[in-house]
């Protein structure tokens, strides 16, 4: 009996192996589909956006206000360091350099000396205008420049960690460190630690911050060996959770004012995907001695049962997510099946949890045409008083805070196995006849 036992334990094994490949042998015509079509967009030009001129590189071309970077996703963007990211992890997935070559070459195009002096030169001038900090961000990769906001800085020096621990370029390493020096002692926090913004009321915690930080602390954590900076992150985590987490409804609100002390009025699907997708980077590069890992698996796994409850038939998930009568949003559908299928391959979900994933996956097909397009995503979002502003957000294609985490998504989908139910007569010699002692 037990020979056979373990012979069927054995064919369930290779059944549901030889399914998870077939699985992420579909995954990855998609995946391949939408990241060659952002290679093929990204131009690596500049053009004169008065007289239509491109140039590829900027030495010894006249200063001009009027040229900036003619593909979107060649500008200094917290989006890009997302996809960066993405397309760093489907080199590894795929075993494919050209998704790596990709982020090389981006990073190279803009710490080439020659355009870094030219828009630095465009930064200075229009910076020391009257209102000059408002202005320049008509002006590319002035976020590279300004780094006083986590947006500037946050998720673009993550991805630039993670391609640095490949190619140790020296500028690279100054960067890195510029940015996390500003985000130990620059940024805005609460007196208890809290990342926080002076707006839109004086010092907003905004959900979004979780990811732009905790994206950054993590990987300088793993870079560096300094625990200081998991501990940073850790506290973020916490922190985030006492001021946003709503334990009725199991899931956070977008924002908490100080001032008023009081919680904004909207469960924003990307704020929570990008809270969620914070903990899967974070526990993935935590060290597995952490005294606190264990804790940080538990709020991880709190957040996955309430996520769970707002999915939809579709797999998807709503632009609000307790209000069905918003749209089904893809970014945040990305954030959060990609933090699933993370957590059941790393164990810290149960195996259930892949159902929901795939469901999830399954979901996000029907956002993304046969030309690779992504479709469906809420653009950039700020914090507002009534649910009507979420409501009336467009959806647009071809965000790179949509492309990336879909990418993610699928990237983490490829080795995931599907969820098989143990059959019910299994369990059966477990009954046990308590009257017989």
């Amino acid at each position: 009996m037990k020979k056979l036992t373990g012979l069927l334990f054995a064919c369930f094994t290779l059944l549901t192996t030889a399914e998870a490949q077939r699985s992420g042998n579909r995954i990855e015509p998609v995946l391949r589909k939408i990241a060659d079509r952002i290679i093929t967009e990204t131009s690596y030009q500049f053009v004169n956006t008065q007289t239509g001129k491109t140039y590829e590189t900027l030495k010894n071309v006249p200063f001009s206000l009027d040229i900036k970077v003619k593909s979107r996703y060649n500008d200094w963007h917290y989006t890009n360091g997302v996809l960066d990211i993405a397309m760093m992890e489907l080199s590894n997935a795929l075993k494919d350099p050209a998704y790596l070559n990709y982020v090389k070459q981006n990073m190279a195009f803009v710490f080439n000396p020659d355009n870094l002096d030219f828009f630095k030169s465009q930064y200075d001038t229009v910076s020391l205008q009257p209102k000059g900090l408002e202005a320049v961000s008509r002006y590319s990769w002035y976020m590279f420049f300004r780094m006083i906001r986590l947006d500037d800085y946050g998720t673009m020096a993550a991805s630039l960690i993670d391609l640095y621990r490949r190619d140790q370029v020296p500028a690279y390493k100054k960067y890195i460190d510029r940015a996390a020096h500003t985000l130990r002692f620059q940024e805005p926090r609460l007196q208890d630690g809290t990342i926080a913004r002076h707006f839109p009321h004086q010092m907003t915690i905004w959900a979004d911050d979780l990811y732009m930080s905790v994206s950054l602390l993590a990987r300088m954590g793993q870079l560096t060996g300094d625990r200081q900076y998991f501990d940073d992150a850790i506290h973020q985590v916490l922190q985030f959770h006492h001021y946003l987490w709503d334990p009725n409804k199991q899931i956070y609100y977008h924002c908490y004012y100080t001032d008023s002390h009081h919680n904004g009025v909207a469960y924003w699907g990307r704020c929570n995907g990008w809270i969620m997708m914070a903990q899967a980077d974070l526990l993935t590069l935590l060290p597995k001695n952490h005294p606190q890992r264990a804790q940080l698996i538990k709020l991880f796994r709190e957040e996955a049962e309430g996520i769970v409850r707002y999915q939809s038939a579709s797999g998807l998930w709503h632009q609000l997510l307790d209000k069905t009568d918003s749209y089904l949003e893809t970014s945040c559908s990305a954030m959060f099946t990609f933090s699933l299928a993370r957590g059941v391959n790393q164990g810290w979900l149960e195996p259930d949890f892949a159902q929901a994933a795939y469901y999830g996956w399954k979901g996000l097909l029907t956002k993304v045409t046969d030309s690779g397009d992504v479709t469906g995503i809420c653009p950039g979002t700020g914090i507002a008083p009534s649910t009507v502003v979420y409501y009336q957000r467009p959806q647009r294609t071809n965000l790179a805070m949509g492309e990336g985490p879909l990418l993610r998504a699928g990237a983490e989908m490829m080795t995931l196995k599907p969820y098989r139910e143990i059959p019910a007569s299994k369990t059966y010699h477990l009954v046990k006849d308590r009257s017989k002692k």
